[in-house]
């Protein structure tokens, strides 16, 4: 269980895990291995036997094992990300990797995306280590590389070149979910993710006629390009329920004792007030716009445009999805995938979600446990190629006006100490009896 020492190191590991830099720029710019080795010492420390992969040199990846006490029972995945994305140190109130603890909040990127989770883990299987306590499953403990990038040399390069390491697991737990959203009411909902849109980053390329600037060119590529980002921003995507965010609904809307009516699901959405920001990103498809490379001179028209596409599409969604690209970018602009991972789809009836519920609602019975779909991605992509079904469970108490979701990539991330000794009893409680 989780001891008073597990409560200290759990802020010391988070503080320690942010001072490493490991930020991912992208294009293989990054190099967790500090992280990594910092994550197996500990393991080690706590009598497991860490191995450590790599794909590419620097960008190490952690897997540990935890033997349960039923060998008939299926095991169970817990991973965490070692990468975090960019931080302008001239943006922030304290430098972002400082990892400092000030007035009961920890500081730096990672704090909640998702160093916090990590250091977690961490704690919990030290204090198990101490007690002599074994979960009753099998636990595999992964930590991962390049999650805030393609996964390439993270959980692909796991799930693709090392698929023994996971032997028996069907389930896996990880980041965004099991945290307190307040309603603004004086309601605290605990959403837990069961679900994932899919990833479609796009580049969508025109072609037309070079020439000169000056000159009329009814085949200029910037205004085929142009016109054809204009429909896709302007695009009206239809709601399409799927599991997870129909129960989501359900359950929400008897949390605020109204009609479940999902023959109007924006009337429906618009009556939950705050609340609407659990489930609205997820109720469509989307292909948001956000880079544009064109020209070289302003008076030369240039001979092809480029753009960039963040597209995201729901569980069964993506024939959809090509469909109405097609449609929308017409004869004269081409698009291909990027980067493309499928959407992801998981039972909110199963025993494993129900002790995620119970493991929340006795640290915090005042919560209200909900399902949710993530409109994002995370590793739980690459790791259902080896068929493990993914959930975000990465607990967190926070207080009224603690807007975790805004500090997602955000500046002057952070983390309160209590949340992160609530998050410790939380994770031990479910990890020791899912």
């Amino acid at each position: 269980m989780a001891d008073a020492q597990a409560l200290d190191e759990v802020v010391g590991f988070t503080s320690d895990l942010i001072r490493i830099d490991t930020t991912n720029r992208g294009g293989g710019d990054c190099r967790e291995r500090p992280a990594a080795e910092y994550a197996a010492e500990r393991l080690a420390g706590a009598g497991l036997e860490p191995v450590l992969l790599e794909r590419t040199p620097g960008r190490t990846n952690v897997v540990a094992r935890i033997e349960g006490s039923d060998p008939s029972a299926d095991a169970l995945l817990v991973h965490g990300h070692l990468d975090v994305v960019p931080a302008r140190a001239e943006d922030w109130s304290v430098h972002p990797f400082s990892g400092e603890v000030r007035d009961g909040v920890v500081w730096g990127r990672g704090a909640v995306d998702m160093k916090n989770m990590d250091a977690m883990i961490l704690a919990v299987a030290r204090a198990w280590a101490r007690q002599g306590l074994r979960p009753r499953r099998d636990l595999v403990i992964a930590f991962t590389a390049d999650e805030e990038a393609s996964a390439e040399d993270g959980s692909g390069f796991l799930a693709d070149r090392h698929p023994e390491l996971f032997e028996g697991c069907t389930e896996g737990v990880s980041e965004s979910g099991a945290y307190t959203f307040h309603d603004g009411a004086g309601r605290q909902i605990y959403p837990i993710a069961a679900g994932e849109r899919g990833t479609a980053w796009l580049r969508l390329s025109a072609r037309g006629r070079a020439g000169h600037g000056s000159r009329v060119n009814r085949e200029n590529a910037v205004t085929r390009l142009a016109a054809a980002i204009a429909r896709i921003g302007a695009h009206e995507w239809p709601v399409r329920l799927t599991p997870t965010v129909r129960a989501a609904l359900t359950e929400l809307a008897a949390l605020y004792g109204i009609e479940a009516d999902l023959r109007d699901v924006d009337a429906l959405v618009d009556k939950l007030g705050p609340a609407a920001r659990l489930v609205e990103a997820t109720l469509r498809n989307s292909a948001n716009p956000t880079m544009l490379e064109a020209g070289y001179k302003i008076n030369v028209i240039p001979g092809e445009a480029v753009a960039h596409v963040d597209g995201r599409y729901l569980p069964g969604g993506e024939e959809e999805f090509r469909a109405t690209l097609d449609e929308l970018t017409g004869p004269d602009v081409d698009w291909e995938f990027q980067h493309r991972e499928v959407a992801l789809q998981s039972p909110v009836d199963s025993p494993t979600f129900a002790a995620m519920r119970a493991a929340v609602e006795e640290f915090a019975p005042e919560g209200h446990v909900v399902p949710f779909c993530m409109p994002g991605g995370t590793d739980a992509k690459q790791f259902s190629r080896l068929g493990i079904t993914g959930y975000g469970f990465s607990p967190l108490k926070l207080p009224e006006g603690f807007d975790y979701n805004a500090l997602f990539h955000g500046v002057d991330e952070r983390v309160p100490v209590d949340a992160l000794h609530f998050g410790v009893r939380v994770l031990d409680r479910f990890l020791r009896t899912a």
